[in-house]
């Protein structure tokens, strides 16, 4: 079992990083503000302006600590680690799989079931405990469409088709994602998903916890000796961490949706922790960031029983117990690939 290690994240704009001993430092205006020992660390992301020393940066990768850099709003720019770990042949078997139609859409097929169950789950839990009896109707009717959309999935199916369900159901699931927000404000109105740039508060909630989600599951492919840039559901393109992206869709609803939701609901953020740009593009503030920060990361040490180990783990292990599974079935160690589904 991996030990859960700590990612330390730095926004505070104009911070400097080096190495201090064995630790890292973390200098604003000039002053050590925080030490953090190398053994704590899992990884580092740093948003914005954030400067990293070149002897650190090389310590970090001999210690196999990633860094990611992310743009001040949470677009991920750059990762850098030591050399990767895993064998060759693990990698290559990943390129040919990708190649293969079939192979393709089988792992494909098996992310897009792990997400639309675990959407299925999220909407029927919200459905038995909403007051409203026409949200609550809504709701159960987008479950009962995710469900004959995992009937469809229970047989192989080619790669475009599994796409096409994919896309069905998600549209269903943002459909009615407005009536999972308690929030009477308007500003906190959900009616459509939009991404580059978020157009309203919950959009840019959501876009900011898929990157921190993403930037995850990309070091546990990594970790797992797998390359996070060749996928199955999500197909080749320059730049797009195509496994990455395919093994976060069964996760999504499990973690970052909850975060947002939770913020929300909870009144943890206002409206008034946004920033309303003159094109239309609705911005997290600093401590709209930083709440949400600490809600993932609270999240993510929740513990929870794997459904095909049947291991208690905190949520934050899955993507790199996913990882290795995923890693297992290409290597021909076991018969499919289980996404993780939680009740």
């Amino acid at each position: 079992m991996k030990h859960h290690l700590n990612t330390l994240f730095i926004c505070t704009q104009g911070a400097y990083l080096k190495k201090d001993g064995e630790a890292v430092a973390v200098r604003i205006e000039r002053k050590t503000q925080l030490r953090c020992p190398f053994i704590n660390l899992g990884g580092l992301v740093c948003f914005g302006r954030v400067s990293v020393s070149p002897p650190l940066l090389g310590a970090l990768a001999r210690n196999g600590i990633s860094v990611a850099f992310l743009s001040e709003y949470g677009r991920l720019l750059a990762v850098t680690r030591g050399f990767t770990p895993g064998n060759v042949l693990l990698r290559r078997q990943q390129y040919r799989w990708a190649d293969s139609p079939e192979r393709s859409a089988e792992v494909a097929r098996a992310c897009v079931l792990g997400k639309l169950a675990n959407g299925r789950t999220v909407l029927r839990r919200a459905a038995r405990e909403h007051r409203d009896p026409a949200a609550a109707q809504a709701l159960d009717a987008a479950a009962d469409r995710l469900q004959e959309a995992l009937e469809m999935l229970r047989r192989p199916l080619p790669l475009d088709t599994v796409r096409g369900i994919e896309g069905a159901a998600g549209a269903d699931y943002f459909a009615v994602f407005g009536r999972l927000i308690q929030s009477s404000d308007s500003r906190f109105a959900f009616t459509t998903r939009s991404r580059r740039p978020p157009r309203d508060p919950v959009n840019a909630l959501l876009s900011f916890a898929y990157s921190l989600l993403l930037n995850d599951v990309r070091s546990a492919c990594e970790a797992a000796g797998l390359d996070s840039s060749v996928g199955f559901l999500h197909r080749d393109r320059p730049g797009r961490p195509g496994l990455a992206l395919d093994l976060m869709e069964e996760l999504r609803p499990l973690i970052a949706d909850r975060v947002v939701l939770n913020l929300i609901n909870r009144r943890q953020i206002r409206p008034q922790d946004f920033q309303w740009q003159p094109s239309g593009a609705v911005l997290l503030s600093d401590k709209a960031r930083r709440t949400l920060l600490q809600v993932f990361q609270e999240r993510k040490s929740e513990v929870v029983t794997h459904p095909f180990l049947g291991e208690k783990m905190t949520l934050g292990l899955v993507p790199h117990i996913q990882a290795r599974l995923l890693a297992r079935f290409i290597r021909g160690d076991t018969e499919a690939y289980p996404p993780c589904v939680l009740r």
